[in-house]
């Protein structure tokens, strides 16, 4: 269909069948009543009119020009839709958005067929409201997700307490904190914002009450049932994005009707993310929706199942705006022939040992602040927020490697490690890291994967930790993360093997160690095999982002600091947008986040965490502000959480709050 224009409707409300009203942004193609529409629908709680506006805008726009109307709805209690957020994806919010898709599709503009798209929380809920099956969806496009809550989200990782939890309560506090648009809602504005303080959940009281795979994590993980998903699903993430298993995950469990799209980057659309190379992702999803929702034969349902960009040796540097690398296609995926490498004589090999090459136990207990490079477990930004040279923790770490490669060898798959193993506690975390040795010593990680041993039996499905039996060694086997990469002649692979990777996951009460038998390691590689090598087409634009008035920079400082008389580890994150006035509402806006870790790298109890918002909103002489502040501490038995928020309306106090709760350990 050729370009037509299109109307921006930059705020409406949708009055549910509660009364809730729900705070749309739309873009609606010329005549669209009259010659109605295919309609994307991505449902948020991540504000439109400030939050997410330059990515929407990135977007939606082509897609109207294509003519597919779009709709933005905040999720409620978020921007300028009333009510108070209920918490993660809830029953409540999955019910809305089946509402509205309905509501979408009897409107004069829509053709009565919707899409759902979204990166993230977005990405999320149009997985599981198609699983739903509201009758007028028909397609989805996810990126950045996941298809397991509990194992593959910023929560919990194969039972170990990621530190993403806590940041994410934080920066979920100040989303939910920052008031309405008074040039939105009119004067109801204060009302609407002092009752969402008021109201508003601290999540990590609720997300530390589950520390097991429970019926809370399994409500809306759509791995619990793939069969429940019958539409078409285009599933997206990056190699440097912790979301990098679910494309994988999705053509394995839905292969007749998800296609896979992998590249090299951070958690961001692919039109406009690090590292380069791009994808044109507006015009492939104009092909999709115009497959799906309006019956085009453009051939979108012959995609490749699996296409991949295979980094090629990328070396981590301050900041990675270009990984080395090609493409890949895969016409139908299936789980990749294996390659698997043994210690032999204290050295990584393809070979075994012989019995008498057999090398004795070696105990392994890392220093607790063993981790520091791993970088964060969802990236936004492609500098040390990706995981930098890894030999500062390899130096915690038991390293295993080959010698030179004679010929290169290209992975695609998730790599999988058995080995032998005693505990000296009831349970320690392991964690194990694929790294690219490069000629010169570099160190690149190509994949990682970690495991809470009080949930070694994966029949349990992490819902039944049980401590490790003392004085007996258990064979332990860890599924590492999705890789995509290509290991060149003369370079080593390593393996490194540690007992902590803080802040990423955060130590058990007790500062346990391991007795590994090298002679059991068993590291399978998943190899590539056949495929097509194919050309990805790159924007056209490249740069589609719009241009804000910015009237202050904005800074990141990220480091490392080592109290050596205090001997404490201190991990700081520091992050400020700067201000930044949209053109069209003249709304001004500014977050600064501040996010610090310590601990003594002899003592388990000993790790803090803190994190910090300050969040400003301004336009002529209307200004307000909320302060936020998260804390995570714990001894022995317990962790405690605080919370505070306070709102400020000009230089007014109005507001303050806090949250205070103890929650037992279970065996985390």
């Amino acid at each position: 269909m050729s370009d037509r224009n299109f109307t921006v409707i930059e705020n409406t409300f949708i009055t549910i069948a509660d009364g809730t009203r729900l705070a749309a942004r739309m873009w609606m193609p010329e005549n669209a009543e009259n010659d109605p529409v295919p309609t994307v629908f991505e449902f948020l709680p991540y504000r439109k009119g400030d939050g997410t506006c330059a990515r929407d805008e990135s977007t939606y726009p082509q897609f109207a020009k294509a003519g597919i109307a779009g709709v933005r709805i905040d999720i409620r209690g978020s921007g300028e839709s009333d009510g108070v957020i209920d918490g993660e994806y809830t029953e409540l919010e999955l019910a809305n958005a089946c509402e509205l898709i309905a509501w979408i599709a009897d409107q004069p503009w829509c053709n009565g067929s919707v899409g759902m798209m979204g990166i993230s929380w977005g990405g999320f809920n149009c997985l599981q409201v198609a699983a739903l099956n509201p009758p007028a969806l028909k397609a989805v496009i996810s990126i950045a997700s996941t298809v397991d809550r509990y194992n593959d989200d910023i929560h919990y990782k194969n039972g170990c307490h990621l530190g993403a939890q806590l940041s994410w309560a934080g920066t979920m506090l100040a989303y939910q904190s920052r008031s309405p648009d008074p040039a939105l809602v009119g004067d109801d504005w204060r009302a609407m914002w002092l009752d969402r303080l008021k109201e508003e959940p601290f999540f990590l009281e609720e997300w530390l009450q589950h520390q097991t795979r429970d019926e809370y994590w399994k409500h809306a993980s759509i791995c619990e049932d793939f069969d429940e998903v019958k539409i078409p699903s285009m599933v997206l993430a990056g190699w440097a994005d912790g979301y990098r298993n679910t494309p994988m995950r999705a053509i394995e469990g839905m292969p007749d009707r998800s296609k896979a799209l992998i590249g090299p980057w951070v958690h961001k659309y692919p039109h406009f993310a690090w590292p380069k190379p791009r994808a044109d992702f507006t015009s492939e999803a104009i092909k999709w929706w115009n497959k799906w929702l309006r019956g085009d034969d453009n051939g979108m349902d012959d995609l490749p199942q699996m296409r991949a960009y295979i980094l090629n040796g990328p070396k981590p540097a301050p900041r990675r705006d270009f990984d080395p690398g090609f493409w890949i296609a895969k016409d139908n995926w299936s789980q990749p022939e294996t390659k698997t490498l043994y210690v032999n004589d204290g050295k990584l090999a393809f070979d075994a040992a012989d019995d008498a090459s057999i090398a004795p136990d070696i105990y392994l207990k890392s220093p607790l602040d063993t981790g520091t490079a791993a970088g964060e477990y969802f990236t936004l930004k492609p500098d040390a927020e990706m995981a930098i040279d890894q030999r500062p923790d390899d130096a915690g770490s038991l390293v295993f490697e080959t010698a030179p490669l004679e010929a290169e060898i290209d992975l695609l798959g998730r790599p999988v490690l058995r080995v032998d193993l005693e505990c000296d506690a009831d349970w320690s975390n392991l964690c194990a890291r694929l790294v690219d040795v490069h000629p010169d010593g570099t160190a690149t990680r190509v994949s990682f994967g970690v495991l809470n041993l009080a949930h070694r039996e994966l029949d349990a499905n992490y819902a039944d930790p049980k401590p490790m039996p003392r004085g007996q060694k258990v064979t332990i086997t860890l599924v590492l993360d999705a890789c995509g990469y290509r290991f060149n002649a003369g370079h080593r692979l390593r393996l490194a093997l540690s007992t902590s990777y803080w802040p990423m996951i955060l130590p058990p009460p007790f500062d346990a160690g391991l007795t590994i038998a090298p002679s059991s390691i068993a590291f399978d590689l998943p190899l590539l095999g056949a495929h097509e090598k194919i050309e990805v087409k790159e924007p056209d634009n490249p740069d589609p982002l719009p241009k804000y008035i910015e009237h202050k920079p904005g800074r990141t400082e990220r480091s490392v600091q080592r109290n050596l008389t205090q001997n404490e580890t201190r991990y700081r994150i520091y992050e400020d947008t700067g201000v930044n006035e949209h053109p069209d509402s003249r709304l001004s806006t500014r977050q600064v986040r501040s996010e610090t870790w310590t601990i003594n790298p002899l003592d388990p109890t000993s790790v803090t965490g803190e994190a910090a918002w300050t969040c400003d909103l301004e336009r002529d002489e209307w200004s307000v502000r909320t302060d936020c502040h998260a804390e995570l501490t714990c001894d022995r038995h317990n962790w405690y959480v605080s919370a505070w928020v306070i709102g400020y309306e000009g230089s007014e106090q109005v507001f303050e709050k806090t949250w205070e709760k103890t929650i037992p350990r279970n065996f985390m």
